[in-house]
């Protein structure tokens, strides 16, 4: 199930599905550490004697989040039971706490004890081994800890906190948790559990004849029970209310401190623009780690998953996210980057939140020939994306700190790792991590990577490096149009294969090959890449009524359909966003803007109730495949209205 809600802070990520279960607990690093890891922390209902869970079918649900901000808006109503609950959820802006709001409607004509049960099921540091879970008498809180992370739970109906409660033995022979506890409207008592536990909580409200009651459920994290018990009398001495409204108020100033025009864009593109700005700040890291996707459910298909910071996806969101305005959240990215790269130059595959190397399925030796296990358009794209933040912001004092350590060396890496007799970057892996080679979007990413470095060295009057790196960019260029163009087929190449010994042009319809305008090889205008794109449009276009553009063609990741004439791939949000992009660069007159104006509005027609954008999409009834949501997803989208609105202006003012 993908993630339908997400709120954040930078240091704690908390991930919610439809029925309003929290499913992904991250905590201290967004990414890193989750303390549930996709198992179900349910939401229960007792009313006169009939108990119902939010994940109950005769629940009728809506999923949204308050106007420009990251706290949720769920409502969820059970005619059987005869009650409506409004829920806002949000992490506090600054503070390691989650809080939830839950207004009870009572729809009944007379008055009725209502009570709602929470049940806590963790699995701290991700392993069930050696978890606590204890009842604290000292302020009616129930806690769970291992080690250094210590989780405590509370709330208040406005006339007192926890009415009953209970901890015990989950998924070990025939225990199934103290959630079963619950269903009677009764909970035991049991004041401590060690191992693999879990906790449920209840409260108490009298609710009149269709009328309302309010009461708050919170949750503090640390790393000692002091730290939770300060962060719990914090709440409760500010009023989680309090805390809520005002949390909802810090993100409506964040997402709208600029002011901004939106030419004749929908208004619910205005809005998933403003929701896509803050679905991305949930999943970057203080630290600098921009995650790549946090929905746990992909461990289904394949036992690894999103959360890692992938240098590719980290540099083009960073280029979206300051392109928007926000240099400032993006600049820690670059740092930790700088921290990461090897002293040869290059970005591993991927890192986890914390700096350390991340898993791969890239070898360091291929037919017997040692290789390197990297995706260098990874390194290259780090360099393009911090010119473009100088270029859009003035701030000098980013890339002169980081000159020598990363500029510098990341040049020297992309100047040297180039075929001799090609003058294209050497073999690596592609951007979608599934072949070996050389490809046309790589090579234009390092000659984007290498003008960016000439760039710098010539802001810091490094004459003779930018010489160097200038002249490098333009043998690759060259390499490119005389190597990866083919004149029989009128397009680009998706790159060169190896084989028996001879480069061999893989003539694969590839959406990908965009990178050749985005990153500045050729013009978006230049016949060549207007051919190209328009022989990827035609033939990777998804012929249903979901419409999209497929990564490339028979591409099998969630493969939904062998009928290839039809469905060349699943449908992509970034892939067709990068469509729209070249007809905005392309666009002559504000008419030409009609069609990528109905592709952001394709976008908002297809994401998730809530405004989450899903990696892609199934071809025939458009449901979200793989990760919900994708971070490449929103910042493409962001990009992609920023780049309509940039040239709207240019458009009109001609």
């Amino acid at each position: 199930m993908p993630r339908h809600l997400v709120t954040g802070n930078g240091k704690m990520l908390i991930n919610l599905d439809r029925n309003g279960y929290i499913r992904d607990l991250y905590y201290p690093y967004v990414g890193q550490l989750n303390h549930v890891s996709g198992y179900h922390c349910r939401v229960g209902v007792w009313v006169a004697g009939e108990f119902a869970w939010l994940a109950d079918d005769a629940w009728q649900r809506t999923l949204d989040y308050e106007d420009d901000s990251l706290v949720t808006r769920l409502t969820a109503s059970h005619p059987r039971l005869g009650v409506t609950l409004t829920i806002n959820d949000g992490v506090h802006q600054r503070e390691d706490i989650f809080i939830r709001r839950f207004t009870v409607r009572n729809d009944a004509d007379h008055e009725r004890e209502v009570r709602l049960f929470f049940h806590q099921d963790l699995v701290i540091n991700e392993t069930e081994v050696g978890d606590t879970a204890a009842y604290y008498p000292a302020n009616n809180t129930v806690f769970h800890y291992k080690r250094d992370h210590y989780f405590m739970f509370n709330g208040s109906t406005g006339q007192e906190g926890i009415y009953q409660y209970t901890t015990g033995v989950k998924r070990f022979h025939q225990a199934e948790g103290t959630w079963k506890d619950a269903e009677d409207g009764h909970l035991m008592g049991n004041p401590i559990a060690q191992g693999s536990v879990d906790s449920t909580i209840s409260f108490r409200l009298f609710v009149q004849p269709n009328d309302s009651h309010t009461m708050y459920y919170w949750m503090t994290a640390g790393h000692t029970l002091d730290e939770v018990r300060k962060l719990n009398t914090y709440v409760r001495e500010s009023g989680p209310g309090n805390l809520l409204d005002r949390t909802k108020i810090y993100w409506q100033r964040w997402v709208n401190k600029q002011s901004r025009g939106f030419a004749d864009l929908r208004g619910d593109v205005v809005s998933m623009y403003k929701q896509s700005l803050l679905t991305v700040r949930t999943q970057i890291d203080e630290r600098g780690a921009i995650i790549a996707a946090n929905d746990t459910d992909i461990l289904n298909y394949n036992r690894d998953h999103y959360s890692y910071m992938w240098p590719r996806d980290g540099a083009l969101v960073a280029y979206a996210m300051s392109m928007a305005g926000y240099q400032g959240m993006v600049v820690p990215f670059f740092h930790f980057c700088a921290k990461a790269i090897t002293e040869e130059g290059y970005l591993h595959h991927k890192y986890n939140p914390d700096g350390t190397v991340g898993s791969s399925w890239h070898p360091y030796v291929h037919n017997g020939q040692q290789q390197l296990p990297i995706q260098e358009d990874e390194t290259a794209l780090v360099l393009f994306a911090l010119w473009a933040d100088y270029a859009k912001h003035g701030v000098i004092e980013l890339p002169q700190s980081l000159y020598p350590s990363l500029i510098r060396k990341a040049a020297r890496f992309l100047y040297s790792y180039v075929d001799p007799e090609l003058q294209l970057p050497k073999p690596s892996y592609d951007l979608w991590e599934e072949r070996y080679g050389i490809y046309t979007f790589t090579a234009s990413a390092v000659y984007g990577g290498m003008v960016a470095a000439a760039n710098f060295a010539r802001l810091f009057g490094d004459d003779a490096r930018c010489s160097r790196y200038e002249q490098a960019a333009e043998r690759i260029k060259n390499g490119i149009l005389t190597h990866l163009w083919d004149e029989e087929a009128g397009r680009f190449a998706r790159g060169l294969q190896l084989k028996d010994g001879r480069w061999e042009r893989d003539m694969t319809l590839e959406s990908s090959i965009f990178g050749i305008f985005e990153f500045g090889v050729l013009p978006a205008t230049d016949e060549r890449v207007v051919r190209t794109m328009k022989q990827i449009k035609e033939g990777l276009s998804i012929k249903t009524e979901v419409g999209g553009i497929a990564r490339y063609h028979q591409d099998h990741y969630f493969q939904r359909s062998t009928d290839l004439d039809v469905v060349p791939g699943n449908p992509w949000i970034i892939c067709t966003l990068w469509m729209a992009e070249f007809e905005i660069e392309t666009a002559s007159s504000l008419a030409d803007l009609e069609s990528p104006r109905r592709t952001l509005e394709w976008v908002v027609d297809h994401a998730m109730e809530s405004g989450v954008l899903s990696e892609q999409l199934d071809p025939f009834d458009g449901s979200p495949l793989s990760v919900a949501p994708l971070t490449w997803s929103h910042a493409t989208f962001v990009l992609a209205v920023i780049k309509y609105l940039d040239k709207y202006e240019q458009l009109k003012r001609a």
